[in-house]
């Protein structure tokens, strides 16, 4: 039985200790400043310990950290886990800046100690399969990856205007609480964001002064961006969180075929013949948990010595690529990922 220890109590953190169980042999607990946050959850799922204090909950001897409180607070959290030892699942973004970064990086290298980061967009069958088929080769290098999606955020999540959803310092807007998990996607696909152009804007929702929708030109993988050669690939996202439908499209064009992840109907789809049309390749029934119980029996996998799906310089990456964008926004130019 591994315990696990879930800091932070909103939506994302009682939806870790409800997939948590679900994955199994996992006794969670939970840590969060409110009594009222902490000991509805403990009760709603027979939770044995329920802390308020941080490094109360981290002498209780947890086997590994899941940190879900808001992102400015991520890094010196989970700093504070390695030095115990403890592997630690951090949830999106990283952080809100570079700040303790590498010296968690350092500290995690020189302990052995996993980190892994909760982009949980890498567990979703289909864009697992459709990533392994185009590293396979059968249908030649990435050329041009395109994302569309969009979300009615209110519907989701009500509470957005109470949340760290509000201010950029606490990981709110468009860049770091959606688009974020499609940066890692392509990043995972086509390689790093080595550049990036953005216009973002505050749109439709009530309550924030926020980005909530957003158009994302970047380069991946390749360094050379003049042509030719070694130029990465073309890259472009629209996102929004407004919209009535609720759809993620990412397709991937390849030299010889092109395929499409629909994360919405959990399939994807392909096509090898010039004027053909989209075939799907393979579709799978999932419920609204299923991934995060999913990334649950990962990072359990991780506790036994396997890699991360997303590890720390993976998370690192993206950050940057967060950063980027959102300077991007503010000088209206095209802007280094460093």
């Amino acid at each position: 039985m591994r315990r696990i220890l879930v800091v932070g109590g909103g939506s994302i953190g009682e939806r870790h200790v409800r997939c948590f169980q679900r994955a199994g042999e996992v006794e969670p607990t939970i840590c969060d400043v409110s009594p009222a946050v902490r000991n509805r959850i403990a009760e709603t799922y027979g939770l044995r310990g329920a802390f308020d204090d941080y490094s109360a909950a981290l002498a209780d001897g947890p086997d590994a950290v899941v940190i879900c409180t808001p992102a400015h607070l991520h890094v010196a959290m989970a700093r504070q886990a390695v030095a115990e030892g403890r592997p630690v699942l951090i949830e999106k973004p990283l952080s809100v800046a570079t700040d303790g970064v590498d010296e968690l990086r350092r500290e995690a290298e020189r302990g052995k100690v996993p980190v892994a980061l909760a982009y949980v967009t890498r567990h979703h069958p289909a864009l697992m399969a459709m990533r392994d088929a185009i590293h396979s080769g059968r249908f030649g290098e990435p050329v041009q990856l395109t994302v569309l999606s969009g979300q009615h955020f209110p519907f989701y999540r009500p509470a957005y205007r109470e949340i760290y959803y509000t201010r950029h310092e606490t990981g709110g807007g468009a860049i770091q609480d959606a688009l974020t998990h499609m940066l890692n996607a392509a990043e995972w696909i086509g390689g790093p964001i080595r550049s990036v152009a953005v216009d973002a804007a505050h749109c439709v929702l009530e309550g924030v002064d926020v980005e909530d929708t957003v158009h994302l030109l970047a380069r991946l993988g390749g360094g050379d961006e003049s042509g030719g050669a070694g130029q990465g690939v073309l890259a472009s996202f629209t996102l929004n969180q407004h919209q009535y439908v609720n759809e993620t499209l990412l397709t991937v064009c390849c030299q010889r075929g092109v395929v499409r992840y629909e994360g919405h109907a959990a399939r994807w789809l392909s096509c090898e013949q010039i004027g053909g049309e989209w075939r799907e390749e393979q579709s799978f029934a999932l419920e609204r948990d299923d991934l995060f119980v999913a990334q649950a029996k990962a990072f359990l996998d991780v506790l036994d010595g396997d890699e991360p799906a997303c590890g720390l310089a993976d998370g690192i990456q993206t950050l940057k690529v967060n950063l980027a964008a959102l300077q991007s926004a503010r000088e209206r130019r095209w802007v280094t990922v460093e």
